[in-house]
């Protein structure tokens, strides 16, 4: 079988980004023709920038956010409930207009505000699928709507928690989708051949997808002044990638990165991944086979998200301030095992499990095309 979708993501960060890139990848593979829509930009230019500056004000506020997500989205609130509605007013005439011009058979959801938009529009076809894959830990109430075929969660933790709010909801647990370039990553010493960086040294890759949380630039100072090779990638944040460039002038150990695309190969690298506990980040990471140094610094469902990737394995937390980053990340260098000559699958493959519960609501892909990694 072969269609057209549509994935609904969000410009808050990369974290919906990647998923929504590596689902695209596969139905592509089996002939589908997919569109990624931002599901901000679905509340039209003016609320679609105030609702992301307001969100990145709460952030700021831990106190305040940690009230927001706890008391109110996770709960299921009277505010969330209004919240809900708001966005509903607006996202639902705009998508429907998006598949009105260009309709779909299928609707992947890897945003709250599309999921909900989605399944409020699903009466209108009900041949049409609506799915959600949540990248959570824990899915608050605006990723849970009535009218969606089914749910992809990566934990058991997130299905119960879609089922607080649909008790019938139909709910699969996969693995989080990873980008076939990171089952195929290059070994260690090819990596740093690439990226000028000694076979013998101790090398981090400090990966931010565009927050800027915390003194991020101090801490790559310090590590390079403790000898540690830092691949500082500042993701779409150009303030912070000004930054690393800045330091690099000063230090050899630094080596600056924008929005990278050689994510694999500088996993490959490095000796660890120092990042913030975003489920796509933490999963591609263990992919490549490295250890995970994960920044406390997210409020509301990055409290969540940690305690799951520390539940995990191969993680460890610190705090924000450079000197928490440099101790953590200098005891996690002397502790942490070599990395094989290649990196290894430890990782399950995610391909299968998606096939799989896709094929619960009817829709069914043909023969996988997974002889080889690398080839989707």
């Amino acid at each position: 079988m072969t269609g057209r979708a549509v994935l609904l993501t969000g410009s808050i960060g990369l974290g919906h980004d990647m998923p929504a890139l590596s689902c695209a990848n596969l139905l592509e593979s089996y002939g589908w023709r997919t569109r990624t829509l931002n599901s901000l930009s679905l509340l039209g230019s003016g609320p679609a920038q105030a609702g992301e500056q307001v969100f990145g004000r709460l952030v700021a506020i831990p106190a305040v956010y940690d009230a927001l997500h706890f008391a109110h989205l996770r709960a299921g609130s009277p505010v969330a409930s209004a919240l809900d509605r708001w966005s509903a007013r607006r996202v639902v005439p705009a998508l429907r207009a998006e598949l009105e011009r260009e309709p779909a058979d299928l609707v992947l959801s890897i945003f709250a505000t599309g999921a909900a938009a989605a399944a409020r529009l699903k009466a209108e076809l009900p041949a049409r699928r609506t799915i959600v894959l949540c990248p959570d830990v824990a899915a608050h109430r605006l990723w849970v709507t009535e009218g969606t075929d089914l749910f992809l969660v990566t934990s058991a933790a997130a299905a119960a928690s879609v089922r607080r709010f649909l008790p019938r909801a139909r709910v699969a647990v996969i693995p989080m989708p990873v980008r076939a370039a990171f089952y195929s990553a290059p070994s260690q010493q090819q990596a740093r051949t690439a990226f000028g960086v000694p076979a013998d040294a101790p090398c981090v890759l400090f990966i931010d997808s565009g927050w800027g949380f915390g003194r991020v630039a101090e801490s790559v100072a310090r590590l390079a002044r403790a000898g540690v090779h830092v691949l500082a990638v500042a993701g779409r944040n150009q303030g912070l990638e000004s930054e690393y460039r800045s330091l690099a002038d000063g230090f050899q150990q630094v080596h600056p990165f924008g929005f990278s695309e050689q994510v694999p190969q500088l996993m490959a690298a490095a000796d660890i991944v120092i990042a913030l506990p975003g489920a796509s980040t933490c999963a591609e990471a263990r992919v490549v086979g490295r250890p995970l140094l994960l920044l406390d610094v997210i409020p509301g469902h990055g409290r969540d998200n940690l305690l799951h990737e520390l539940e995990l394995g191969r993680a460890e937390v610190c705090g924000p301030t450079p000197a928490d980053v440099a101790a953590a990340a200098l005891a996690l260098l002397n502790r942490a095992p070599q990395p094989a000559a290649k990196t290894t699958d430890s990782a399950p493959r995610w391909e299968p499990a998606f096939e799989a519960a896709c094929e619960q609501i009817g829709l069914e892909f043909g023969p996988r095309q997974l002889a080889e990694a690398g080839t989707l």
